[in-house]
C-alpha cells in the first residue's frame, strides 16, 4: 500500500478572521489546528505534507512549520501560490487582487506530489476519525486513475454559533458516489431549531443531516492535468470578472458531470470545527481540552 501525501491550503490569510489565522495556537502548548491536523495525518499513515504558502508570509510560516518541529516523523514540502502563477497563455488582469481559488492552489504541487493525495483547508480541524478514513481509501488506490474521494459530514456538525456560513450541499447516488455539490450561502440554525439557508433571499430548509463537503477531499496525480487543461477554459470565460475563483467544487463538477472520473462519498458523524469568526476559538480550545482529557491527544503534541 502506498503512503498518501497530505496537500494544506495555507495561503489565505481569512479575510473575516484578521489574522493569519493558520498559525494561530489553539491547543494547550499554542498548536495551531495545522499541528492536530499533521498529528492525526500522522496516525492515519499519510507520508509526506506538502503546504500551499504565500511568499509574502514564507519566512514566518516555514520557520513554526518545519520538518523538525513534527520531529522527523513526516517529509515536509512547501509550494506557493501567487496571482500570476499561471497556465501559459493566461495573464493577471491589470486590476486583479483576489487569489484564483482553491483548485488553482492545488495546482501548485503538481511537482510536488506523485501519490494519491488528501486535500484539507489549514484553519479547519477535522478529527482523527477523517484522517483514518480517507487515508485508508487512498492508501489502497495504488496507480488507480480518476476515482476520488471525499469526507462529507452532517451539515448540524458544522455550524458557526457567530454567523451564517457557506456549505457545499452533495447530492449522494445509490452508489455511494457524488452526484453533484452545490453551494448554499448564508446558512444558520434558527431559534426554532430549523436550518435554512438564504441564497439569493431565499429561506430554504436544509436537514440536519444534509451532507456537506468541507473541502476534504482525496485525488490521484492525474487529478492535476486536468486542472491544468480546464483552468484554461475556465479563465476565458471568468478572467474580465476580477472576484472568480478557480475552486475545487468547479473541477470536480466537471469531472463529474462529463464522466471523466467518479468521486466516492465518505461519510463522517464526527464534529467538525473552523475558525470561520474570532468568537468560533473559544469553543474549538475547549473541544481540543476535552479530547486530551479523553486520551485522544497528548497534552503536549509532539513531545
Amino acid at each position: 500500500m502506498v503512503k498518501p501525501t497530505l496537500l494544506v491550503l495555507a495561503a489565505g490569510m481569512g479575510s473575516r478572521y484578521g489574522s493569519l489565522k493558520q498559525m494561530d495556537g489553539v491547543g494547550p502548548n499554542n498548536e495551531a489546528i495545522i499541528d492536530y491536523s499533521i498529528y492525526d495525518a500522522i496516525r492515519a499513515g499519510f507520508g509526506k505534507v506538502v503546504f500551499v504558502i504565500r511568499h509574502s508570509f514564507a519566512k514566518e510560516f516555514q520557520e513554526v512549520f518545519s520538518a523538525e518541529r513534527f520531529g522527523g516523523r513526516i517529509a515536509v514540502d512547501y509550494v506557493f501560490q501567487e496571482l500570476d502563477y499561471l497556465p501559459e497563455g493566461c495573464t493577471v488582469p491589470a486590476d486583479r487582487v483576489k487569489p484564483w481559488g482553491t483548485n488553482h492552489a492545488v495546482m501548485m504541487a503538481a511537482k510536488s506530489i506523485a501519490e494519491p493525495f488528501a486535500v484539507i483547508n489549514a484553519d479547519d480541524f477535522y478529527g482523527a476519525e477523517a484522517y483514518r478514513t480517507i487515508g485508508d481509501y487512498l492508501s489502497q488506490l495504488g496507480d488507480s486513475k480518476n476515482r476520488y474521494c471525499m469526507v462529507a459530514y452532517e451539515l448540524d456538525k458544522t455550524l458557526s454559533e457567530n454567523g451564517t456560513v457557506s456549505r457545499g450541499v452533495c447530492g449522494v447516488d445509490e452508489e455511494g458516489n457524488l452526484a453533484s455539490m452545490v453551494e448554499r450561502t448564508q446558512i444558520e440554525r434558527m431559534p426554532d431549531g430549523r436550518i435554512l439557508y438564504h441564497d439569493g433571499g431565499a429561506d430554504e430548509q436544509l436537514a440536519d443531516d444534509t451532507p456537506v463537503s468541507m473541502n476534504l477531499f482525496g485525488f490521484t496525480p492525474d487529478y492535476f492535468d486536468y486542472s491544468e487543461g480546464y483552468f484554461k477554459s475556465w479563465y476565458e470565460a471568468n478572467c474580465e470578472n476580477l472576484k472568480s475563483e478557480f475552486y475545487i467544487p468547479t473541477m470536480v463538477n466537471k469531472l463529474i458531470g462529463d464522466g471523466t472520473a467518479s468521486l466516492r462519498v465518505l461519510r463522517s458523524s464526527a464534529q467538525w470545527f473552523g475558525v470561520t469568526y474570532k468568537e468560533d476559538k473559544p469553543a474549538l480550545v475547549a473541544s481540543i481540552e476535552k479530547m486530551i482529557a479523553e486520551g485522544k491527544y497528548p497534552r503536549d503534541l509532539w513531545k
